[in-house]
């Protein structure tokens, strides 16, 4: 784990810890020399699947364009650090938060091919602070194949995967 202040690749300054997920961690860092902030994700080299998981990512992220799709540049708080902070959202924000997720979701499954996602939880969902939506962390995310049983083996997080995903 990347310690606060530490510097990648001499120019992205480390600030916090913003997600962590079964196989990386990813960073709020900034670029001093540009001020500019950064997201960087640091994969935990113990799983032997992180290597390849992550160059699938990487592949199907340089795909897509949407504002709802976490850029390289694109800052936040997850939206569970949100909830952790405020507390319960006003009616108006859960529709705002709903509309929103809809609109990113609605861009992956009309892609050609369709993206399916497989990990929607809070803390994959960043907060900008202009109130905009992105989604994070596309390590689970897949392109529909026609005809493969893989791309819906159990995945996504407990409490937030469909229940049917468990029996």
């Amino acid at each position: 784990m990347l310690e606060n202040g530490f510097l990648v690749d001499g120019k992205y300054k480390i600030l916090d810890v913003i997600g962590r997920g079964g196989m990386s961690i990813v960073y709020l860092a900034i670029n001093e020399k540009a001020n500019r902030s950064w997201a960087v994700k640091e994969l935990i080299r113990t799983d032997p699947r992180a290597a390849g998981i992550s160059k699938k990512e990487t592949d199907l992220l340089k795909k897509l364009h949407h504002p709802g799709i976490a850029g390289i540049v694109d800052v936040g708080h997850s939206l569970d650090q949100v909830l952790e902070e405020q507390g319960v959202c006003s009616e108006r924000e859960v529709l705002d938060i709903g509309i929103q997720l809809c609109e990113v979701l609605e861009y992956l499954h009309t892609r050609k091919p369709p993206v399916i996602y497989r990990d929607l939880k809070p803390s994959n969902v960043m907060k900008k602070p202009d109130g905009k939506l992105v989604l994070i962390d596309f390590g689970a995310a897949r392109e529909y194949r026609r005809y493969s049983d893989g791309d819906t083996v159990l995945l996504g997080t407990r409490g937030y995967a469909a229940p049917e995903q468990y029996e």
